[in-house]
């Protein structure tokens, strides 16, 4: 909450400042040491999260439960059967009954404005669980492992989709000061907008169309699928242009490097990464899960502070 009470929002990373996205990090690690020991942190305890979910999800639903009832709260779930956004119910008349209801409301959705249009309305913090645009609580535990391994002065290279978790890991890159490099075949890069956004927040990162010259100096490669929920029309027009770019994360890309390698998960093995890779000692995904858990549980905290 803001010091007059108005609730504070996270539609997109670069809601936090640099010092307040360091500040997050800082209590995600310090909440990730207290499970580690067994240390009760009940935080949160009576507050209930609001879940809405119109896309599924295994990593974002069972965090955000998780993680609501370490900090001694409670999470409901509500799915595309139970809120029809802007279908059976306005958006804006969802995110006020919620704000009666609940302490805190995340939102997995297609349409951005729709988180947008929440925030607006609602009396109470609103968390971007995922949208078209932007996975923000995504960037949280990318940005955690890559400190924990690396360091955030480390040198990352994206190499695949400009997609929504692209798109927020640029503006984190930006907001910690990561430096950054953007492989992608031309017309599937990131949003000029999103681009411009992240010059004024720090740096924005080098872009190339060639993935071997992305990663050559990096310390982490980090990927994601090809096509994403409601792209599956682009299927085949996706594959044949990332495969014959030689954007595939396997090991001959990786062979004149030592980089880490992250994947937020579902992984397509055998199409932007290979089997041997997600199984290979390079690889931090699940790191990179479990961090999603602290991440998300120190937004809460902080969001709710």
């Amino acid at each position: 909450m803001r010091g007059d009470g108005t609730p504070r929002h996270l539609v997109d990373v670069d809601d936090l400042s640099r010092e307040e996205l360091l500040a997050v990090l800082d209590r995600a690690a310090a909440l990730k040491g207290y499970v580690e020991r067994g240390d009760p942190h009940r935080y949160l305890d009576g507050q209930t999260l609001g879940m809405v979910f119109e896309k599924p999800s295994t990593r974002t639903r069972v965090s955000f439960e998780t993680g609501m009832t370490q900090l001694g709260g409670h999470a409901i779930f509500l799915g595309p059967d139970d809120i029809g956004l802007g279908g059976r119910e306005p958006v804006k008349d969802i995110a006020r009954t919620l704000s009666q209801y609940v302490d805190c409301v995340m939102a997995r959705v297609f349409d951005h404005d729709d988180v947008v249009e929440l925030a607006e309305y609602a009396t109470v913090p609103v968390v971007n669980g995922l949208t078209d645009d932007a996975h923000p609580c995504q960037t949280l535990a990318d940005l955690l492992t890559v400190r924990e391994t690396v360091g955030l002065d480390a040198s990352v290279a994206w190499v695949g989709d400009g997609n929504n978790v692209a798109q927020s890991f640029v503006l984190g890159a930006a907001l910690a000061g990561v430096d950054l490099t953007v492989a992608a075949p031309d017309g599937y890069g990131i949003d000029p907008a999103v681009l411009d956004r992240a010059a004024e927040l720090g740096t924005a990162p080098e872009t190339t169309d060639d993935p071997a010259a992305a990663v050559a100096d990096a310390d982490v490669v980090y990927t994601d699928v090809w096509v994403s929920m409601g792209q599956e029309g682009e299927r085949e027009e996706k594959l044949a242009v990332f495969e014959d770019g030689g954007f595939q994360v396997n090991d001959a890309l990786l062979s004149e490097t030592d980089a880490q390698v992250m994947h937020c998960l579902p992984a397509h093995r055998g199409e932007e990464i290979t089997d041997a890779v997600v199984e290979s000692d390079r690889a931090l995904v699940w790191q990179q899960a479990e961090n999603r858990l602290h991440a998300q549980k120190a937004l809460l905290t902080w969001l709710l502070d």
